[in-house]
């Protein structure tokens, strides 16, 4: 028999057809997924709840009449019955991890989280962004350990996103301004990832002290300076893996590592997995 489309069926409907899933969040799919050109959906609604995060390109997100111009690193979020559109942009690609789950019977406020909002904000190398991949990751491995990680990811992923929709969400003029001196200090780390930290350039190009340049760094998007080179040099190394045929010692190299052992030991601990089996697991 045919198995259903989970995503498209009610909540209690979805949990016979679930492997080892004895307690919500109940995850009903988790995918990377490459739109192809001139690629949309319009007008549906779900009867569960839905997480669109943008990996890269643009498209047009519309809740409920209302939208989102959705670029890399957007959250999106909408709950059951909400009506809405997914519009690719012309010469723009769009790639996007889909998450869809529910809490079954369970009656978790989840409107005490969200707020009512439906964009929660821009995680271009946050935290959050690394524990959607790591979450595709376990999604696709079989049995009760890795469906349980799944679980906890995606709580982490919720709360988190609340959080910083909360404290930013309706920022203030001195919010406004240190976050566009942090944008200057991102900007130069993502520019000069394999040459390492300068701080005096960080306080020079952005007018704060090196110490504040790190509290405010954590408090706003969540890590140190350090934590976000680590993650942009991530990044990258996943690019190069992918898209071309370097060795790892060689994109070990071009992220700023001299040391190959040291740049792999430090990939599968913020990861989870190595560069090989990241290119083997996550599919375009």
């Amino acid at each position: 028999m045919e198995r259903p489309n989970i995503v498209m069926l009610h909540p209690d409907e979805t949990i016979p057809h679930m492997r080892d899933y004895y307690f919500p969040p109940y995850i009903t799919l988790a995918h990377l997924f490459n739109a192809p050109a001139d690629w949309a959906i319009r007008d549906r609604t779900l009867k569960q709840f839905a997480l669109q995060y943008v990996v890269k390109g643009l498209a047009i997100y519309t809740v409920e009449g209302h939208p989102y111009e959705t670029k890399t690193g957007d959250l999106l979020f909408h709950r059951p019955n909400e009506l809405h559109s997914i519009e690719t942009v012309e010469s723009h690609p769009y790639v996007c991890i889909s998450l869809v789950f529910h809490y079954g019977s369970s009656p978790f406020p989840i409107e005490q989280l969200m707020k009512g909002a439906h964009a929660l904000g821009n995680f271009n190398n946050h935290p959050i962004e690394q524990k959607l991949h790591q979450l595709l990751v376990h999604y696709r491995q079989p049995g009760l350990l890795h469906q349980t990680l799944c679980q906890g990811l995606l709580s982490q992923i919720l709360a988190e996103a609340a959080a910083w929709n909360d404290e930013f969400g309706t920022p203030s003029d001195m919010q406004l301004q240190n976050k566009a001196k942090l944008v200057l200090v991102k900007n130069y780390i993502i520019n000069h990832y394999a040459e390492g930290l300068d701080y005096y350039a960080l306080e020079t190009i952005s007018g704060l002290s090196q110490n504040y340049i790190i509290v405010l760094f954590r408090k706003t998007f969540g890590m140190t300076p350090t934590e976000y080179l680590t993650q942009v040099r991530i990044n990258k190394a996943k690019e190069l893996a992918v898209q071309t045929n370097m060795s790892v010692s060689e994109i070990a190299r071009e992220v700023g590592y001299a040391n190959v052992h040291a740049f792999g030991k430090m990939f599968k601990k913020k990861t989870g997995t190595s560069i090989t089996q990241f290119c083997s697991t996550l599919i375009l």
